[in-house]
C-alpha cells in the first residue's frame, strides 16, 4: 500500500515521502480500514520533528522515528476484520476514528479507538472530528465540569479544537466568550459565540472579567495569569498552549500541577481518549443539528506534509483535511 513516510526527524515537507509500505493485517479486536481521508493536528508535527524533545524518550524515538508513518485521524470503509471481538462492526461500514500511522492507504484499528461515521458528513468532515471533538467533549465536560448558565473562556476558539468547544459549550447553555486572532473573529461569533476578544489588540488575562471556566487551547499565557480571570472556584483546563522545544507546553503543565494544591481554583489537564462511547457522543451532536465541521482547506494525499505544516505555523480557520489515496 502506499503511505506518506518519515525515517528522520525534521520539517514535515521536508521528511515526509510517499512511499509503498506492507498492507497492514488487523490482529485480534482490530479491524482493517480502507482510509478514505485524514486530517492534520498538532500531534503530527510533534512525531514528525521529534519535539518537544521529552517525546524521543517515549513513543516518537530517540533517534530516529519508532512510528514512520504519522497520522491520527482517519475516515474510512472497514474492509476486513480480526479475530475475536470487534465491536459489533462488519466489512463495509462506513466509520471515523484515530489511530497512528493514519496517513496511508489502509490502517489497522483497535474496534474500541473508532465509531460509525457521522451521517450526511463527507469523508474530510468526518476525518477533522476524532482528536479535535473528543479533546473539546472531554476538556469541556469531563475536565472542565461544564454546566448550563456557566461563563466559558475558550482560548484558541478558531482552531481546530475551538470551532468545535464553541459550539459544544453553546449547545450544552454556556456563554462563551472565544480568543482568537482579528481575522477569525467573524467565524468564530458565527458559531455561536457571545463575545470575541482579539488576543492581537487586548489581553484577557488583564480584562478585570471572570469566567468559570477557561479552556486554553493556544497562547503564551502561563496559569499565574490566568487565575486572574477565574472565578474563586473556577476551572483551568489546560490543552496545549505555546512553548519550547524541549518541553512544549509541559512547563506551564508542571506550574499548574505545582499550584493545584495551593489555590481556591481548579488546574488541570485534559488527557484525550479517543473512544468509541466519546465518538458516538461526536456523532449524536453532528446529527441532531448541533455541531457543524469547520474546514480551512483539503489537500491531497500527496500533500500532506503541507498540511502539517500549515498546522504548525499557518493558524488556520478550522482543521485541514486531507483526501485518501487515489
Amino acid at each position: 500500500m502506499r503511505a506518506m513516510v518519515h525515517h528522520r526527524f525534521g520539517s514535515a515537507s521536508a521528511v515526509l515521502q510517499l512511499e509503498d509500505v506492507p498492507k497492514p493485517a488487523p490482529a485480534a479486536g482490530e479491524l482493517l480500514v480502507r482510509v478514505k481521508a485524514s486530517s492534520a493536528n498538532p500531534y503530527d508535527w510533534h512525531f514528525i520533528k521529534g519535539q518537544p524533545y521529552f517525546i524521543r524518550l517515549g513513543p516518537s524515538g530517540l533517534r530516529r522515528p519508532k512510528q514512520p508513518v504519522p497520522g491520527g485521524d482517519f475516515a474510512g470503509v472497514v474492509e476486513a476484520l480480526g479475530d475475536g471481538d470487534t465491536g459489533g462492526f462488519a466489512v463495509g461500514d462506513e466509520v471515523y476514528g484515530f489511530q497512528h500511522g493514519a496517513f496511508a492507504e489502509y490502517l489497522a484499528v483497535a474496534h474500541g479507538r473508532l465509531a460509525r461515521k457521522p451521517a450526511g458528513l463527507r469523508w474530510e468532515e468526518a476525518a477533522a472530528l476524532p482528536l479535535a471533538g473528543a479533546t473539546a467533549w472531554q476538556g469541556l465536560r469531563d475536565e472542565g465540569g461544564l454546566v448550563a448558565g456557566q461563563r466559558v473562556l475558550i482560548v484558541g476558539a478558531s482552531g481546530g479544537i475551538g470551532t468545535l468547544a464553541v459550539q459544544m459549550a453553546k449547545a450544552w447553555g454556556a456563554h462563551v466568550t472565544g480568543v482568537c486572532s482579528d481575522r477569525h473573529m467573524e467565524l468564530v461569533r458565527s458559531l455561536g459565540a457571545d463575545e470575541v476578544i482579539d488576543y492581537t489588540r487586548d489581553d484577557y488575562t488583564r480584562s478585570g472579567e471572570r469566567w468559570d471556566l477557561v479552556f486554553q487551547l493556544g497562547g503564551t499565557e502561563g496559569p499565574r495569569a490566568i487565575r486572574r480571570v477565574l472565578s474563586e472556584d473556577g476551572t483551568l483546563v489546560q490543552c496545549a498552549g505555546d512553548g519550547d522545544r524541549f518541553l512544549g507546553p509541559g512547563r506551564n503543565v508542571i506550574v499548574a500541577m505545582a499550584m493545584n494544591r495551593f489555590v481556591s481554583q481548579r488546574l488541570t489537564l485534559v488527557n484525550t481518549r479517543e473512544d468509541t462511547p466519546t465518538l458516538d457522543a461526536i456523532r449524536e451532536m453532528v446529527e441532531a443539528g448541533e455541531l457543524r465541521v469547520i474546514l480551512d482547506s483539503t489537500v491531497p494525499f500527496e500533500e500532506a506534509g503541507f498540511a502539517v505544516e500549515l498546522v504548525e505555523t499557518g493558524s488556520p480557520g478550522g482543521k485541514v483535511a486531507i483526501s485518501g489515496v487515489e
